[in-house]
């Protein structure tokens, strides 16, 4: 009976052996990719992964954005991943300053420094001089439109100036055409054009000022892009009903001939139906000032490590193999978007080339409102934004509301 249990007791102390040697190579990740593409591609990068590091075994756990973002602070303060999914810039710092993301310089070596590129590494480096993240994928926003409209209303070029886009939405809608479409319904897409305006109006620093809720909204240059996008809004060139529109129902009037123009990324290439795909075309966002600088919207996705991760060591390894130029290549082929690593190969799509050299050229990127600034303050200013492509006689009450946030959230 004692050798019985002796025997028992040792096949106990085996399995238990077992489990955490197979516990201290496990890798959990947490990824926000649950649309068909990314889903695929990351599963496709962790069997690669696994691949070349046999004693790694990873668990990659997806879930859809909004869930996602919802958790990700919970993850970070309690049982935490090895590896997240999350964005540079702003967003990564808001969990950099209270301790929830690890120094992940060690990746940064002098080729992976040079291969990510200055304006990359710059927006995965906090205030102290550290890397926290791997940025792996980003894509242009900017004007997608049907040129087949465009010409039939005579519009013969590409708008670069504020007043040749205003010229060729007056045209447009003489023809009978919607000028431009947005989904307001969803509110992040207004946000795309306060971002823009306020990077042609103001320039970069002063967006990222802003961004920063170093600025009140009542501030005069931002009363100013108002004006602009009140030029839009008052000429009646935005589709009447964007308020009850998704951004994926505003998308299909394009395609249905009702509207000419959108400003949005680049995700939206990957839905054009095959009828109307030849007549899509891309302009960046006209400029509004001579001389200034050509900033652009690139929101960039990138990798983690949690400050409370269980395995550090091979979630490093995770985002040196993330960094690699092989990996983005691949990965970023399977999305359809635009590698960091300059010396990966683009996928041959003509809407990507065109964001590649949009991109490099750009002296400046930010991120998107509701990254750039604190998430609180974002979804209070969307619906903001939103009134105001309604309501634009309420300007004033309307940044007011922004301004008493701001000073709320920023405590200034």
């Amino acid at each position: 009976m004692r050798s019985f249990r002796a025997a028992l007791l040792g096949s106990a102390l085996a399995l238990v052996a077992h489990a955490a040697a197979a516990s201290a190579g496990e890798l959990v990740v947490n990824a926000d990719t649950s649309d068909p593409a990314p889903r695929a591609a990351w599963e496709a990068a962790v069997k690669r992964f696994e691949s070349e590091n046999p004693d790694v075994q990873v668990a990659l756990n997806v879930y859809d954005h909004e869930s996602y973002k919802k958790s990700i602070r919970n993850w970070l303060t309690s049982a935490s991943p090895d590896v997240v999914f999350w964005y540079v810039g702003n967003r990564m710092r808001q969990f950099v300053t209270p301790g929830l993301l690890e120094d992940v310089s060690s990746v940064f070596t002098a080729q992976v420094s040079e291969e990510l590129g200055k304006v990359a590494t710059d927006l995965v480096t906090a205030d102290d001089g550290k890397q926290y993240g791997v940025p792996y994928t980003y894509y242009q926003w900017g004007i997608y439109y049907r040129k087949d409209l465009f010409a039939a209303a005579g519009v013969t070029e590409k708008p670069k100036t504020w007043d040749e886009l205003l010229a060729a939405c007056e045209k447009i809608k003489t023809s009978g055409v919607e000028p431009i479409v947005i989904g307001s319904k969803d509110l992040w897409p207004t946000a795309g054009w306060f971002d823009y305006l306020n990077l042609r109006l103001n320039g970069y620093d002063f967006h990222m000022e802003l961004m920063e809720g170093k600025v009140p909204y009542t501030d005069e240059r931002v009363k100013a892009l108002f004006q602009k996008w009140g030029e839009l809004v008052e000429k009646g060139y935005f589709v009447k009903n964007h308020a009850s529109l998704s951004w994926q129902e505003s998308q299909s009037l394009l395609y249905q001939g009702k509207a000419s123009m959108m400003l949005i990324g680049n995700f939206i290439a990957a839905n054009f139906p095959p009828e109307v795909k030849d007549d899509m075309d891309f302009f960046p966002v006209p400029k509004m000032v001579q001389g200034m600088a050509d900033y652009e919207e690139a929101p960039m996705d990138s990798v983690h490590i949690p400050a409370k991760a269980n395995n550090k060591e091979d979630a490093k390894k995770f985002l040196a193999f993330v960094a690699r130029v092989d990996v983005q290549e691949e990965i970023n082929k399977a999305l359809l978007q635009l590698p960091i690593n300059k010396k990966s190969a683009v996928a041959d799509d003509r809407f990507l080339m065109m964001g590649k050299e949009l991109l490099e050229n750009a002296e400046g990127l930010a991120q998107f409102f509701d990254r750039d600034t604190s998430e609180d303050l974002a979804t209070l200013a969307m619906k903001g934004f939103q009134e105001f492509m309604a309501k634009p006689e309420r300007l004033d009450t309307i940044l007011a509301n922004i301004e008493r946030a701001r000073k709320r959230i920023y405590k200034s």
